[in-house]
């Protein structure tokens, strides 16, 4: 067996936590990435190295964080020895890392993320499997070109679509709609698809990212967040709409004074699966809301179409419209 060389970077969460002596309560990111690996059976042919970049609980960290967690997996990457990267880190903000890291990142090389729903001193953990699962994805040359992706329980996702599902289950993440791109069986990886293509938007450690919010759209929902956003300075606002994109008519008003502001605004939709559309013509559709300047979301998640829209604005993106909508 060809011998791989992967680097994995922890970041913390729950893949890194223990119990505290005084409330009985886990503690996120307080176990080293190399107190983990050791317990991981790793093949023989595998060696690891493993760089502790910070133990945050994922809720704690920031997009500077990433910006320098993006360093280090560019600097690791461009090393001829090294197969692959994994991140660990806390499942609560991972789709938006992983996906954020896709979008500014342009390696062949695999990189993967994972993390645990259990910690590694609970029974039943899934601390030990998802990370030597991942090790292993990271050295199959069928992931070279794909992008970021996220495995778990024994899955690979890619990051565009990759959303948390459950809680606490250790089936905790799914691609609603497009299902997994491979499984990992007895350390073999085997890929069933991949994307169509890749996307960067070359961004540098040192730049300022723009403030983008998200607003959640529901029955009788008002105009007060949108001026809060405003008269906050931001620079984008995500809106989650219904269906195929609509929003209430009591909202029309404050979106078009944003966009006159210069406030990007996008549209999206709390369905699970589907895009937005101008389907219907009334006040708050989203054939409404496209006419006062509102960007068309596609498919993505509230999440994802911040991440997008923030990367498009710190890359100097030309159009914002063909951002979400290349082919449009």
């Amino acid at each position: 067996m060809e011998k791989k060389k992967v680097v994995l970077i922890a970041t913390g969460g729950t893949i890194a936590s223990r119990k505290r002596a005084d409330s009985g309560l886990l503690e996120s990111g307080v176990i080293s990435g190399e107190e983990i690996v050791e317990l991981c059976d790793i093949p023989g042919y595998i060696d690891v190295e493993v760089e502790s970049l910070f133990q945050k609980a994922s809720m704690h960290i920031l997009f500077e964080d990433l910006l320098e967690l993006k360093n280090r997996i560019d600097y690791q990457l461009a090393k001829d020895d090294v197969s692959g990267v994994v991140v660990t880190q806390g499942t609560d903000t991972l789709e938006e890392s992983s996906y954020f890291i896709n979008l500014i990142t342009n390696h062949k090389k695999p990189i993967v993320f994972t993390g645990s729903q259990r910690s590694p001193g609970e029974v039943g953990t899934d601390a030990f499997i998802n990370i030597k699962h991942a090790i292993l994805t990271s050295c199959s040359e069928d992931l070279n070109d794909v992008g970021v992706v996220v495995v778990f329980n024994e899955r690979i996702f890619h990051s565009r679509y990759v959303k948390k599902e459950h809680a606490s289950n250790i089936q905790g993440f799914n691609s609603f709609g497009f299902g997994y791109l491979g499984i990992i069986d007895n350390e073999t990886v085997h890929m069933f698809q991949k994307p169509l293509e890749n996307e960067f938007y070359p961004i540098s450690i040192s730049t300022t990212l723009p403030t983008i919010d998200i607003i959640k759209c529901y029955m009788g929902a008002n105009d007060r967040f949108l001026k809060a956003s405003r008269e906050a300075g931001v620079d984008g606002i995500i809106l989650e709409g219904v269906g195929r994109g609509q929003v209430t008519p009591n909202m029309m008003a404050e979106i078009a004074h944003c966009i006159q502001k210069g406030i990007y605004v996008v549209i999206t939709t709390s369905a699970v699966e589907g895009e937005v559309y101008t389907t219907y013509d009334y006040e708050g559709s989203t054939f409404d809301l496209k006419k006062a300047g509102v960007i068309l979301g596609r498919d993505y998640d509230s999440k994802k179409a911040r991440i997008r829209l923030m990367v498009g604005i710190a890359s100097k993106h030309m159009n914002m419209e063909r951002l979400f909508n290349p082919d449009r």
